[in-house]
């Protein structure tokens, strides 16, 4: 928690810097991984837990409808979250445990050749790894988007996100930022440029 001890300039500067460390050719990667997936009409699937799952959701959101110029006739880029299932994710917590919210999912819809973008600022989550694990041998492309030292599945993973800073709130916040440029990225793959004000 480096807000609990730097003002807010100190707080902010930290944040600027460690945009600069992001490595690009792993950003660029996911946005040409969801291009492939939208191309081949594979779904993308996203989880993550608490705030990676609030991330989830949103990026989930934001490219079923922030992608498209044509909301009538363009095609759609099919994804989903696997954090938003309450139903569901508390039938496997409640009954089998919390370890299996995702995976049993996937077993239900996903497919080989599906994409799994996984959400973890430890990189230790255990449902998110036994995820991984299963999406890996069931022939799903797998990202782990992480933050600190990335854990366990930022070598699980196939490829990798990572945001190597040890506070979960600027990784949290920096998983975001790269989210919203993938969106801009991903619309202007699928649905053409566009003119703006830089």
């Amino acid at each position: 928690m480096l807000g609990a001890v730097l003002n807010a300039e100190a707080y902010f500067d930290r944040v600027c810097r460690e945009i600069k460390r992001l490595d690009l050719s792993q950003i660029e990667r996911l946005s040409e991984l969801i291009e492939s997936a939208y191309h081949s009409n594979r779904f993308v699937f996203i989880c993550g837990n608490g705030g990676s799952g609030a991330n989830a959701s949103h990026l989930c959101e934001d490219l079923a409808k922030c992608t498209l110029r044509d909301f009538e006739r363009q095609k759609r880029l099919k994804v989903l979250s696997l954090t938003d299932n309450t139903a569901g994710i508390m039938a496997w917590a409640n009954d089998e445990g919390y370890d299996r919210i995702f995976i049993e999912q996937l077993k239900n819809l996903a497919s080989p050749g599906d994409l799994l973008l996984a959400i973890s600022g430890s990189g230790n989550s255990p449902n998110i790894l036994k995820a991984v694990d299963w999406a890996n041998q069931s022939g799903l492309e797998t990202v782990g988007i992480t933050g600190f030292a990335g854990g366990k599945l930022k070598t699980l993973a196939r490829y990798n996100v990572h945001v190597p800073i040890d506070d979960m709130g600027i990784v949290e916040s920096l998983h975001q930022v790269v989210f919203h440029w993938i969106i801009d990225d991903i619309f202007r793959r699928i649905s053409g440029p566009i003119a703006a004000k830089v």
